[in-house]
């Protein structure tokens, strides 16, 4: 009898000892601003498996899906900001409207690791603390570039009686080029090219056909400009309420998935390659031409930038070029 007394006892103990274990584990809720399995997803939903299955007893994300699935792609970057969710995978390009400067890490010549050492990381995520309510965990994107698709054939970089569907991310260039620019939700894309409404889009060299453009595309101008950035962002609040193990333990997790960045140059050339097999034709601007596309898009760019915030984004085009 003392021995199965002593045995319950012991057995007590001992789950109270896991209590606390137990007790610190918080529960995230997190969205994707891109749909569920989609090339701009798919590292995060790798992230949220990740931190599920080693951060036990520490941190569990509650993922509650992409794409328009929760909520605009739109009113992401707000859903941070308001504590509506606690864990955000987005683009700047979908909450410029709260922070402008952001809009900068599309032109970027340095990776995360880069930014990172000189300060680039630090003052970006100064001004997500500042203007969003956020802390910017982990950046993903490095290596892969911007492309025009289109359904009309150029011969140059005038897209001079076009309209192209843009998001912030290359309006200004493509309206340097004279294009008719048109914002719409990536839902709404095919659509709209199927219709006619608009002759092309802007997008990365992955996930065109993760989303079935290719039926609905004729050309991929090369070569591209820009850099995508898609960001995991946590609400600064929730940031502030997590113990330095959960903290420590998320840092660590965003390091795994920067350096995932590496094998973006491999997928690209996928990409490329399945883009070729589906009909995408490649129209390649070189010489001269391909000259003053980059430098228009880069121009164009910071222009951009420097107009909305001139001390800041004079401060981030240093940190980000080379």
């Amino acid at each position: 009898m003392k021995r199965i007394l002593s045995n319950i006892l012991l057995a007590g103990a001992l789950a109270l000892l896991a209590l606390p274990a137990r007790a610190q584990e918080i529960t995230l809720k997190a969205v994707s601003a891109f749909n569920d399995g989609t090339a701009f997803s798919r590292p995060f939903e790798r992230f949220v498996n990740k931190v599920n299955a080693e951060g036990k007893g520490l941190v569990h994300i509650r993922y509650l899906g992409g794409g328009g699935k929760v909520m605009s792609p739109f009113e992401v970057g707000n859903a941070v900001r308001t504590g509506v969710v606690d864990v955000a995978n987005t683009t700047s390009a979908f909450y410029t409207n709260f922070l402008p400067e952001a809009d900068a890490l599309k032109l970027t010549q340095r990776t995360i690791q880069e930014l990172r050492k000189n300060g680039g990381w630090e003052f970006l995520n100064q001004l997500h603390n500042q203007k969003l309510n956020a802390y910017y965990l982990a950046h993903q994107g490095d290596g892969i570039p911007f492309h025009l698709y289109l359904t009309k054939k150029i011969d140059g970089p005038s897209l001079t009686g076009l309209k192209i569907r843009v998001t912030p991310v290359y309006r200004a260039f493509f309206q340097d080029l004279g294009a008719t620019v048109v914002q719409t939700a990536p839902g709404e894309v095919y659509t709209a090219l199927e219709r006619g409404i608009v002759d092309g889009y802007g997008w990365p060299i992955q996930g065109v056909l993760d989303l079935g453009w290719q039926e609905v595309t004729k050309y991929r101008v090369d070569p591209g400009f820009y850099n995508v950035d898609v960001g995991v962002l946590v609400n600064l609040d929730t940031w502030k309420k997590l113990s330095g193990p959960q903290r420590e333990f998320l840092q660590k997790m965003a390091e795994w998935l920067e350096g995932t960045n590496a094998d973006n140059a491999a997928i690209n050339v996928e990409e490329a390659a399945k883009q070729a097999k589906a009909g995408i034709q490649t129209l390649t601007l070189s010489g001269a031409q391909a000259k003053e596309y980059l430098e228009r898009a880069q121009a164009a760019g910071w222009a951009d930038i420097l107009k909305a915030s001139p001390e800041s984004g004079a401060k981030l085009k240093t940190l980000l070029s080379r």
